[in-house]
């Protein structure tokens, strides 16, 4: 929580604490891909609460209710600050990439929590894909496979909990590039097992049957 924003968050400590501040194990499962794959991930570790990343400029919640009332100049200064670094890096990097004639395969870390307004979610590990994009249902069937193979006990499901197609940076940059230069996955991760007994050896399976799909 940047110290310029903190008033704005009196009291919202558990807001700012739980899976709508934050989602937890991402960013260990990101950083686990990069050590993998040897590539940098991008990463923020500003709250979504201040500004979302991973939601279209314009997008009703790119703001959160406790900045959503930031005057405009405010606003345009923090998305200077957090969100456009960010998201132009990221979009650098794919069209240097497919400038050069190169594909990318973009994998985006998120994870949610197990039980939302009362409905728990029966499931471990989702998949977020454009299923009319036939190199990301290409790549999300060989990950699938293999995580299924691998720990056959876990429950996955793909576009859930969340639509593959909805407002993300991944489908800012599909609509950017075609599905010949450029695959853009999200990856979900039941908040339940992060820090569990199992945690570290899920990472290690995560990150071992990506590489197996990738082919890397």
């Amino acid at each position: 929580m940047p110290a310029r924003y903190a008033p704005l968050f009196a009291g919202a400590a558990a807001v700012l604490d739980s899976h709508r501040g934050l989602d937890y194990g991402a960013l260990q499962v990101a950083r686990a891909f990069g050590r993998r794959l040897g590539v940098a991930p991008f990463t923020a570790t500003t709250t979504r609460l201040v500004v979302d990343l991973n939601r279209s400029p314009y997008h009703r919640n790119v703001f959160s209710e406790y900045t959503r009332g930031l005057t405009r100049e405010e606003r345009t200064a923090a998305m200077a600050a957090y969100y456009w670094p960010y998201r132009n890096a990221v979009e650098r990097a794919v069209d240097e990439v497919v400038a050069t004639g190169g594909a990318v395969l973009h994998v985006s870390s998120h994870s949610f929590t197990p039980v939302l307004h009362g409905e728990v979610r029966d499931c471990d590990i989702g998949f977020l894909y454009h299923p009319g994009r036939a190199g990301e249902v290409r790549f999300i069937d060989a990950w699938y496979d293999a995580m299924h193979a691998a720990v056959p006990e876990l429950v996955l499901r793909r576009n859930y909990p969340y639509r593959g197609i909805s407002d993300a940076l991944v489908t800012h940059l599909r609509r950017r590039h075609s599905e010949r230069a450029y695959a853009g996955v999200e990856l979900e991760v039941n908040q339940k097992h992060v820090g569990s007994r199992g945690w570290r050896a899920l990472v290690s399976m995560l990150t071992a049957t990506l590489a197996t799909a990738a082919g890397a």
